[in-house]
């Protein structure tokens, strides 16, 4: 018996101690679970009342046209690198904060409040705006490599473009689409020989943008060619050909044709014509209406400049524009 009671009493104290232990792993798990932080997450901020920031969304949108950034400029499009980074910065101090021809024409502006919308355009595919180091690296005195570094160094300002292409771009880098691709940038047709589109009949203008539209989406795969702008600013005879057409079985549409202008476009939620966007010339020194002139006049007249308030579902402006909004954006109007 007495071997039978110790067997018992063994039995009974090892039933305690598990009886204990499980107790013990719950009160752990509990007191782990209570101090398991939980994921902390940060509102965005709610945009401010737009009448405080005079917020107006149905104002004016430079869209700025680029051709060479070269150390020693040719023609009166061209810019050196250095001037290329003092447009920047005047660009980033006032305000400004970039957004492709893409997105501006389809109204797709998510901008902090307070800010203004700016199109940075680069026509002719050249080397200086896109070129490659031995290393592989993109050259830090292109129009691309400027961007980068600029947008590395001020975060907020997010240094997209669209660079409006012919065939063989680059150089014919085959590096080249996909790279702009991978930063962000839009790729936009500009005809596969630089054509004088005037000079051609229908046929032969449908065939230049398609070869261009191929080459470009053969190149960078699953890209969509969204804007064109026309080779010397000048329209085929049929200007419909410009936005539309097919040619070998291959349809194009664009939804917007850049003109080689020389004023700021209107707001996209209003009287713009997407079949002839006004661009603005930056290039060497002043020429008239360049975008020096233009920066300096939208910053003498603020009324008259797109500034964004915040909230990409809303359109904000004042009650004495409400005529100027266009009827398919009714429904995000905001008027104060």
């Amino acid at each position: 018996m007495m071997g039978g009671s110790n067997t018992m009493f063994r039995l009974a104290s090892a039933t305690a101690l598990a009886a204990a232990l499980t107790a013990c792993a719950a009160v752990d798990k509990e007191a782990a679970s209570a101090h398991t932080a939980a994921p902390v997450t940060t509102a965005k901020p709610a945009p401010p009342n737009p009448a405080e920031i005079a917020a107006n969304e149905l104002g004016l949108v430079p869209v700025l046209m680029y051709h060479q950034v070269a150390p020693n400029p040719a023609g009166e499009y061209d810019q050196t690198p250095a001037e290329f980074r003092d447009e920047l910065e005047r660009l980033y101090r006032e305000g400004y904060r970039p957004v492709t021809a893409a997105q501006y024409i389809s109204g797709d502006l998510d901008l902090p409040a307070g800010t203004h919308p700016v199109v940075l355009t680069f026509d002719d595919s050249t080397g200086s705006q896109l070129s490659f180091t031995d290393s592989g690296a993109v050259a830090p005195d292109s129009a691309a490599g400027i961007l980068a570094e600029f947008g590395a160094r001020y975060p907020d300002f997010r240094p997209v473009a669209t660079f409006y292409v012919n065939n063989e771009p680059f150089g014919g880098d085959p590096r080249a689409l996909p790279w702009l691709v991978s930063q962000g940038h839009e790729i936009g047709a500009h005809t596969a020989d630089h054509a004088n589109l005037a000079s051609l009949d229908a046929d032969n203008v449908q065939r230049e943008l398609v070869q261009n539209v191929r080459a470009v989406t053969t190149a960078a795969p699953g890209v969509t060619v969204r804007t064109m702008a026309l080779p010397l600013g000048i329209f085929p005879r049929d200007h419909a050909l410009a936005t539309a057409g097919s040619w070998d079985g291959t349809p194009y549409r664009f939804d917007a044709v850049m003109l080689v202008g020389s004023n700021p476009a209107p707001a996209p939620y209003g009287a713009v014509d997407p079949g002839g966007v006004p661009r603005i010339r930056s290039g060497r020194g002043a020429v008239p209406f360049d975008s020096a002139y233009w920066l300096d006049w939208l910053a003498a007249n603020p009324d008259q400049r797109y500034t964004a308030d915040g909230d990409p579902a809303r359109i904000s402006f004042t009650q004495q524009r409400a005529t100027e909004l266009d009827v398919r954006w009714q429904d995000r109007a905001n008027p104060y």
